[in-house]
């Protein structure tokens, strides 16, 4: 880390402008290297007798120079200035995070537990019979822009996110383009650049990674077998301060845990307490069917929930719905569409239809169906080992055995021509605890053959162990 300090004596204009402007020189004059770290933000502010948010500001306008790049839990790099100067040799830290460890594109040939989108069961033919009718009855609406959200769009919303004899108000329900885009427009509603989000150590982490580009920070909380544990929630909220705490309540993504009631209800008495709002994802949740109250059910005033399609209808549908907190709706509706571009008339209609017509609980019932079928598979062929997984969920969080490695066994996978992912895939910061556990989806293989076909594969890799792999150089 640099020790470079800025010199306010040499310019005008507002504080924050003027160290902006310092760091620009420094980049330029070569003061500050290319990849060199500069001063945390409290140092510096503390150095220079500022105050944090005066640093904050400067920081986040010479990230919009492109000068720099921050990275959640390591700090702020150089990367280069703009006049096209080390453009051979510019370094971003940022961008190994926020890709992930997941290949950006599957070569051919391999075979994909590395996805856990529905499993095909003929849903393109109930799929092109809505279509069709939908562009026969509505083509005006096909060939324009979506303007108005009609009420059968939140019926939908509402039953689709619905639990036992609890569902949200129809005022509440935004339809959004998946959950992914409706998680990214609470955030956008409730934080602001800097504010702190909270994340467990292993999470969907493509929303850290999202919130990080947003300018999000991250806090990271303990979870155990049932979930967030409730002590270390509340610990992050008093030394954080956080706005926003995405959680998944049922069938967490990876680990499959569930929060008993009493947890949920201890989570949102914390939230209620140190005023954090919670985006509650529910997509495993709503597969798995247990039939414990909601966080939303529980905290309504205070919880976004979101549901969608992809994970039990159609992936390639990708509808979504998400239930906002009392007059919070409208905010998230207008903080979609500035995120996501804009509700597609077409994916808003089907998606509707889908559900309202029922086909959507049918295929979800089949895909269940076929999920339970191979997670049988699963526990037959990796008996045994110590893994978690759940008849209802397309995955298992496999703890490898000794001395496996998890991104070792990620890399002998993938020389097997199968693609998983490694635990770092859902690190949601820089975590130092180690799970020594990979997650395979499998519910992507077209075929259930091919899909008991891979498993075993993976088996035998195990059981031979990484002496018989023979790792790249």
């Amino acid at each position: 880390m640099t020790n470079w300090l800025p010199d306010l004596q040499t310019s005008d204009g507002p504080l924050y402008v003027r160290i902006a402007d310092q760091i620009e020189q420094a980049i330029h004059t070569g003061a500050l290297a290319v990849g060199s770290k500069l001063p945390p933000q409290r140092n510096l502010a503390y150095d220079i007798g500022v105050t944090i948010g005066t640093v904050s500001r400067a920081y986040s306008m010479v990230r919009e120079r492109g000068l720099v790049s921050g990275e959640v839990g390591r700090g702020t790099y150089v990367l280069g200035s703009r006049d096209g100067d080390h453009a051979e040799t510019a370094v971003d830290p940022v961008s190994a995070h926020l890709l992930g460890t997941r290949a950006a594109h599957a070569p051919p040939g391999k075979l994909r537990f590395d996805t856990t989108a529905a499993t095909d069961v003929g849903q393109s033919a109930v799929v092109t019979d809505i279509l069709s009718a939908i562009c026969r009855e509505l083509p005006s609406e096909v060939a324009s822009y979506t303007r108005n959200f009609p009420p059968h769009w939140l019926e939908a919303g509402q039953r689709w996110l619905r639990r036992g004899a609890w569902q949200p108000s129809a005022e509440s329900i935004v339809p959004t383009q998946g959950a992914h885009a409706a998680i990214m427009a609470a955030v956008s509603v409730i934080t602001s650049p800097g504010d702190r989000i909270i994340f467990e150590h292993v999470t969907y982490s493509q929303i850290s990674r999202g919130t990080a580009l947003l300018g999000r920070q991250t806090a990271l909380v303990e979870s155990d077998a049932h979930g967030v544990i409730p002590e270390d929630f509340e610990r992050a909220c008093l030394q954080q301060h956080p706005k926003l705490a995405f959680l998944m309540s049922g069938a967490q993504n990876p680990t499959l845990a569930t929060m008993p009631e009493e947890r949920r209800r201890a989570i949102a008495a914390i939230a209620r307490r140190h005023n954090v709002f919670l985006v509650e994802d529910n997509l495993y949740g709503a597969t798995a069917g247990d039939d414990i109250p909601l966080l939303a059910e529980i905290a309504p005033d205070r919880t976004f929930l979101v549901g969608g399609l992809a994970k039990s209808v159609a992936a390639g549908v990708r509808g979504g719905w998400i239930a906002c907190p009392p007059h919070l709706a409208q905010r998230v509706r207008i903080a979609h569409k500035m995120v996501s571009g804009g509700l597609p008339f077409l994916l808003a209609e089907l998606s509707a239809r889908l559900v309202l017509s029922g086909m959507a609980d049918a295929i979800r019932t089949k895909v269940c169906e076929e999920v339970g079928i191979r997670e049988a598979h699963v526990r037959d062929v990796f008996a045994g080992l110590d893994f978690n997984s759940h008849p209802r969920v397309p995955f298992l969080w496999l703890k490898l055995p000794d001395p496996w490695l998890s991104g070792t066994f990620r890399q002998a996978a993938f020389a097997e021509d199968i693609l998983i992912d490694d635990e770092h895939e859902f690190k949601a910061g820089r975590s130092e605890k180690t799970f020594h556990r990979v997650r395979i989806g499998f519910s992507s293989p077209e075929s259930r053959e091919d899909a008991v076909a891979g498993l075993m594969r993976l088996r035998r890799l195990l059981d031979h162990g990484p002496t018989g792999y023979d790792s790249p150089a």
